[in-house]
């Protein structure tokens, strides 16, 4: 059998490529970031073709490094940015604008108009979602209606339609497949979750020709072999999801009531519901799950859009860090913000609150506030943020939770890790590998081809790396959250 499986996880910024073995173990890890473009205030893209150029580069990079070929590849497993939205010619393989990325909120009135409709209930019934622009079907309908002469190639079936995921699988195979998995179907707002088929009556009423969507698959199986010009061999894919339903697959979260968060470009918190689709009061999202072969299962989702980016934008645009590591001492480094909350509101606010016109403020700001002060309040905003969403699944579920999977790049500040169990008032386990949305998408395509078993066998991979527990009391815990509600609380349009 061969030895390793590859993991390909296309994120909001770059492209990454991670070879595992049969142990989880990382045994080579190449990233490359890629360009963002903001052409207006609230939109974002990128070129499809630098996505694509940027995997396959950290693919031929990886491999090189183990010095291994396409035959020591048992599967390849993909994991990716959802709800990004990109269309191409169906003969040339070309795009045919940029990519329209999860975080763009051009379409907040053409959402507004399907609320004003009366459609909530039907989408929210059928898909499980609520209406905004963050899902890729509003962003789809504005490519057709603003890119000419786009409408009638894809009505004359001459375009096709994908997440990452879809492109990226059309590229490896030279063109031979189409495809999505049932976790990106679920976030594009087009997809009955309950009969799992795309959705007519959705389709019509956005004007979306369904011969331009992708045949959708179950998250672990195999979807078809690269072309040889990619490894010489061809090596078959064999797990597809999405990057958040990938790590709760990568954390072992196979059993209701199981939580994870991912602190990524957002912040993106799963609860696995078992078989039964739970609907949220809350404002959180009922999604499929990724799961094993001949198994359907759901979860409970809160997005928080900006998480690991107001980290970047302390580097990138304040100058007030060089690296994201500092953040850990320059927080630690005082003993709470003076006062200040910082609501990173960027392109707006997702669950519990669904406002796509907030926008990022800055509050309790004095002579005295310092730059530590400024810092911490951005690190500690992905903590609140985090236990607005955790709340709101408890109400749902009626479960407590007491404990919470984390992984992504920032779960590796321990600062970060500890306000977080603090304000939780419970325990964080953080696993000794934490890159789990990678790690989900191997072990999906290791069990499609036999490299896996069967769960067990992956439940015996997952270790505990860290372990925070909570260091203050109710009253300190209240104080400070009752602060943060009353910042985001401001923002909130009436």
């Amino acid at each position: 059998m061969s030895q390793y499986i590859m993991a390909l996880d296309q994120g909001t910024t770059s492209s990454r490529c991670i070879i595992f073995d049969k142990q989880g173990n990382m045994k080579a890890v190449t990233q490359k970031e890629f360009p963002q473009y903001f052409p207006h205030s609230g939109w974002v893209e990128q070129n499809p073709s630098e996505i694509w150029s940027s995997q396959f580069a950290v693919m031929m990079e990886a491999r090189a490094a183990l010095g291994i070929n396409g035959a020591d590849i048992a599967a390849i497993g993909i994991t990716n940015q959802r709800e990004t939205t990109i269309v191409w010619d169906k003969q040339t393989g070309e795009p045919v604008y940029n990519a329209i990325v999860w975080q763009c909120r051009r379409t907040a009135d053409m959402v507004e108009k399907l609320k004003a409709g009366g459609y909530e209930k039907m989408i929210r019934e059928r898909t499980g979602l609520i209406i905004d622009p963050y899902f890729s079907a509003t962003k789809l309908a504005w490519i057709l209606d603003n890119v000419p002469g786009v409408r009638q190639r894809a009505e004359r079936g001459e375009l096709m339609f994908g997440t990452v995921d879809t492109w990226l699988i059309y590229k490896l195979t030279g063109g031979k497949v189409f495809a999505t998995d049932y976790t990106n179907a679920s976030r594009t707002m087009m997809f009955n979750i309950h009969t799992l088929q795309w959705d007519d009556d959705i389709l019509k009423l956005l004007n979306i020709p369904k011969c331009m969507l992708p045949k959708v698959k179950e998250s672990s199986s195999v979807y078809g072999y690269t072309d040889r010009v990619v490894f010489g061999d061809e090596v078959a894919i064999a797990g597809v999801a999405g990057d958040q339903q990938a790590a709760l697959f990568g954390q072992c979260c196979f059993t209701q009531g199981e939580v994870k968060n991912t602190y990524g470009t957002g912040c993106f918190l799963l609860m696995n519901t078992g078989d039964v689709p739970v609907d949220s009061k809350n404002g959180l999202l009922t999604t499929i799950a990724a799961s094993e072969s001949g198994s359907i299962k759901y979860a409970l989702e809160g997005s928080v859009f900006v998480a690991g980016a107001a980290i970047k934008w302390l580097r990138d645009e304040l100058k007030l860090i060089d690296t994201a590591q500092e953040t850990e001492e320059i927080s630690q480094s005082v003993p709470d913000t003076n006062g200040v909350y910082i609501v990173p509101a960027f392109t707006g606010l997702g669950a519990p609150y669904w406002d796509a016109y907030a926008r990022g403020a800055v509050f309790g700001l004095s002579r005295g506030t310092s730059r530590a002060h400024f810092v911490r309040a951005v690190v500690e905003s992905l903590a609140y943020q985090t236990l607005d969403v955790l709340r709101a699944m408890e109400e749902d579920s009626g479960l407590k939770i007491n404990e919470l999977k984390v992984d992504g790049g920032a779960s590796a500040n321990n600062f970060l890790m500890q306000f977080q169990a603090d304000i939780l008032g419970g325990r964080i386990l953080r696993p000794s590998v934490i890159e789990t949305t990678a790690l989900g998408a191997a072990y999906l395509a290791g069990l499609a081809v036999g490299y896996y078993k069967d769960l067990e066998e992956i439940r015996e991979n997952w270790q505990v790396g860290s372990e925070f527990a909570a260091q203050i009391d109710d009253e300190r815990r209240t104080k400070l959250y009752g602060g943060w509600k009353a910042a985001v609380h401001k923002l909130l349009r009436d």
